[in-house]
């Protein structure tokens, strides 16, 4: 379960079509495929991501930027999502996984882990001092990622949110603290994850000159108005909108290599909107999952769940 879904589900995003099922960090079993799915085969484990569909051929898609695609398609926002028993997606955006471990601590890669993961890339290798506002599901991961990169991690919580920030200090953060406050020494990059337009400003406080703020969020509240100081010097603010199947080919090889310590807070798919609610009122440490109930899924997908 991803902050997106809220936004998909409170209306903050256009949508192309309803009814609609949300969810689109999905772990599954191929139960049959398609004559043109040539890839894929019964019985195989797979991620289904936020990327849908592209065209393949706008300036963008040919010039390895998918992200950008004129016309692309999004699980669970144009094509029925993940929060389901079943799901239909396109061979040719799904993920291939090991058949091995767990099905909950896989589903929060597929968007946090993959979004994160591009963050970091954009806010550059340069970046020693890494500034993190929004301590959730995608900072929880790329924190991790980042700590062993051999960068100091800086992580921005909720005002009094303590526990929040003994979490990040539990995953490898140098430092944490509320939002409002400056880190011990200016950051070269900043990440928000956060939807929070108001984190914009204090990000660029707390970032050197020639230092990057990285906008990590589909939608974000309304950024107030600045000194332009704050983003003088050089220093620049930057979105980053989806996500490439090279990316998560790339971070999912890291992560077999490095595996990461995935905090989830698993729920019945029946207590969906519970969980929605959790998730938008910040108490949920980590990530919301969602499982069917073994009684929803056929007899042999819950044979293998329990290999």
């Amino acid at each position: 379960m991803c902050r997106t879904d809220l936004h998909v589900i409170d209306g903050e995003l256009a949508l192309p079509r309803l009814p609609l099922v949300p969810g689109h960090e999905i772990i599954g079993i191929v139960e049959s495929v398609g004559p043109g799915a040539q890839a894929l085969r019964a019985g195989q484990r797979v991620g289904v991501p936020w990327l849908a569909h592209t065209c393949g051929h706008c300036a963008y898609c040919a010039s390895g930027r998918e992200n950008l695609c004129d016309t692309p398609v999004f699980t669970g926002h144009g094509r029925d999502g993940g929060f389901a028993t079943h799901v239909v997606a396109e061979a040719a955006y799904c993920l291939p996984l090991a058949q091995t471990g767990d099905a909950v601590r896989l589903a929060p890669l597929m968007c946090a882990g993959l979004i994160g993961w591009r963050c970091l890339r954009v806010a550059g290798a340069e970046a020693r001092d890494l500034g993190l506002y929004g301590f959730g599901a995608a900072a929880h991961l790329i924190a991790q990622v980042a700590a062993r990169q051999g960068r100091r991690v800086y992580a921005f919580t909720r005002d009094g949110d303590t526990s929040g920030q003994a979490f990040a200090r539990s995953l490898g953060a140098a430092w944490a603290g509320s939002s409002g406050e400056l880190p011990p020494v200016p950051l070269d990059a900043a990440i928000i994850f956060a939807p929070v337009g108001d984190l914009v400003p204090l990000a660029l406080r707390a970032t050197r000159k020639g230092g990057r703020v990285v906008c990590g969020g589909i939608h974000m509240s309304d950024i107030p108005r600045f000194a332009y100081r704050l983003l003088w010097e050089e220093r620049q603010l930057v979105s980053v909108a989806n996500l490439t199947r090279a990316d998560a080919t790339e971070f999912l090889e890291h992560v077999v290599h490095a595996p990461l310590d995935v905090r989830t807070t698993p729920y019945p798919l029946a207590q969906a909107n519970q969980a929605l609610d959790d998730l938008r009122s910040g108490r949920i440490e980590g990530a919301a999952v969602l499982v069917p109930d073994r009684a929803e899924l056929p007899p042999w997908e819950s044979d293998l769940r329990r290999a």
